[in-house]
């Protein structure tokens, strides 16, 4: 079944800029055209479905390419997969230690934050955190980053 950008739009959710964007970098194709309306198999919707949830889990348009095939197939790496989901698993951590340390910190009885020993240990955790991200912040800015379609290109 063929179906039009318009129907793709409304069915998928995503602006027809996006379905534009995906051509570009390959992770979709346009059967054809009706005029000047692209056409879709409808195979497309899964595709699109495989890539919303490859980028909400984390994964970059990149590793999303390479883990499509023609038609709305996968070839979905089970070790990177596991990776991912280890990652997140620290990410998890990370945010339910520092949500414990900020309601505590909401329902501290010290009168003076700064002197109570897990709010300074809050405070040593975040700079570490802060610190490693700053590193990662320059090294990265370097790096020239391509733009999204109508985007300027920005440095890290």
């Amino acid at each position: 079944m063929t179906l039009d950008i318009g129907d793709v739009v409304a069915r998928a959710g995503v602006p027809p800029s996006t379905l534009r964007f995906y051509e570009e970098k390959g992770l979709i194709a346009a059967t054809g055209r009706r005029g000047l309306r692209r056409q879709y198999d409808d195979s497309v919707l899964q595709t699109l479905s495989l890539i919303a949830l490859g980028r909400t889990a984390g994964f970059s348009l990149d590793d999303i390419a390479g883990m499509l095939l023609p038609q709305g197939k996968a070839n979905i790496d089970r070790e990177r997969l596991q990776a991912k989901a280890a990652d997140i698993d620290k990410t998890i951590r990370q945010l339910s230690a520092l949500r414990d340390g900020l309601r505590h910190a909401a329902e501290c009885p010290a009168t003076e934050h700064l002197a109570c020993p897990q709010f300074q240990r809050l405070m040593r955790l975040a700079s570490m955190k802060g610190a490693k991200g700053a590193r990662r912040a320059s090294a990265s800015s370097l790096e020239k980053r391509s733009p999204r379609p109508g985007k300027p290109a920005t440095l890290g």
